[in-house]
């Protein structure tokens, strides 16, 4: 079967990953995965939530939002509507879960590593785009902190679906918007799944179907894995200043007010 922008059933969106995007930002980048376009920044700190202090243990925390004009019609901004939506809630605790499944949180050491994840423009999938453009800037926060083994395993996100009745891989907004089922699937590089959200918007699915969706999503984020280690393999665009001294992030010079 042949897809409305000419894909496969089982191909993905043309997904380009640049780093540097932010020159102040520890870790940045860039990702579009066809129309959809998410810009993912990493800001460092030292020290952590004072509930964690004493541990020995970093943390990462991410924040998801959307641009007014992402979408077709211009959304208000949450910050003036004066509360953080249910939705922009969930996709924020998503994007942290899954990059803490690819970091040791205790070579982090205690620093933390704050992601924020904003769609510049939305056709589908942006949960999934912020979570895998959002480990390329993390994996960068990391060498500039000088703890690149906290990274243990590399982290990518993909949707799967039924749209009349085909399974597929990597739904655009027309698909995704009258998908049978909806699925998006989270994987590490090392093979684990992180998280599976799966939903029937109206018949529900078979087991077989299931295993369909997840086969697909597995080869979609193999492929997706195969980016972000290229995209890391070269150098960014820009970047941030060095640290203000070797093995940063064990002392001053790490926060965000003395860069």
């Amino acid at each position: 079967m042949i897809r409305v922008d000419g894909r496969t059933t089982d191909q993905l969106r043309d997904v380009t990953i640049e780093r540097g995007w932010q020159e102040h930002a520890e870790g940045s980048a860039l990702i579009s995965a066809g129309r959809t376009r998410v810009l993912c920044a990493a800001s460092v700190t030292e020290g952590v939530p004072r509930w964690r202090k004493g541990s020995g243990l970093g943390w990462v925390t991410a924040e998801y939002s959307m641009l007014p004009r992402a979408t077709h019609t211009r959304n208000d901004r949450e910050s003036v509507r004066g509360r953080i939506g249910g939705r922009t809630h969930e996709i924020s605790r998503l994007i942290g879960r899954s990059l803490r499944a690819a970091i040791d949180l205790k070579a982090l050491g205690e620093n933390t590593i704050a992601i924020d994840c904003d769609v510049l423009l939305a056709d589908g999938g942006t949960r999934t785009a912020a979570i895998t453009g959002a480990y390329v800037a993390l994996a960068d926060a990391c060498r500039w902190l000088g703890r690149p083994a906290a990274i243990v395993t590399s982290v990518c996100a993909v949707s799967v679906g039924v749209v009349g009745g085909v399974p597929m891989l990597d739904l655009a907004y027309t698909e995704d918007s009258t998908a049978d089922t909806d699925m998006n699937v989270v994987r590490t590089g090392a093979g684990g799944f992180v998280e599976v959200q799966g939903t029937a918007e109206g018949i529900p699915f078979e087991r077989s179907t299931l295993d369909e969706l997840l086969d697909l999503a597995v080869a979609g984020c193999t492929r997706l894995t195969e980016l972000q280690n290229a995209a890391l393999a070269t150098p960014p665009a820009a970047g941030p200043p060095a640290p203000a001294r070797a093995g940063a992030g064990a002392g001053k010079g790490t926060g965000a007010g003395s860069r």
